[in-house]
């Protein structure tokens, strides 16, 4: 079983690796300077996807730093919805997650 302190440090290990992802992304979408009409077009599709990456992560830092609130306030590990102990398996995959397995939408 780990501790909220090491919940904690893999937690802010993730943001911290989300952080440089997502400054990477802006980097990219920040680079494209294509005159050429089929190079805007390719470049486009990529910042689509980029920018879905980009939502998708910035998505996952609100719930981590939700989590990491949780811990601070004490109540990391514990649904949200219903007050039970979440699973220490349920957690191994997805440390920041706020509902046990039977309330998760």
């Amino acid at each position: 079983m780990k501790s909220d302190a090491e919940r904690e440090a893999q937690l802010r290990a993730r943001l911290a690796e989300l952080d440089a992802r997502l400054h990477g992304i802006e980097d990219e979408l920040d680079s494209h300077q294509s005159k050429d009409w089929e190079d805007m077009a390719a470049e486009r599709e990529t910042d689509e996807a980029l920018e879905g990456i980009g939502r998708s992560g910035l998505e996952e830092i609100r719930m981590i730093r939700a989590a990491l609130d949780r811990i601070a306030q004490g109540e990391y590990g514990y649904c949200v919805k219903c007050g039970e102990r979440i699973s220490e398996e349920r957690l191994d995959l997805l440390a920041h997650t706020p509902f046990c397995r039977r309330c998760a939408p």
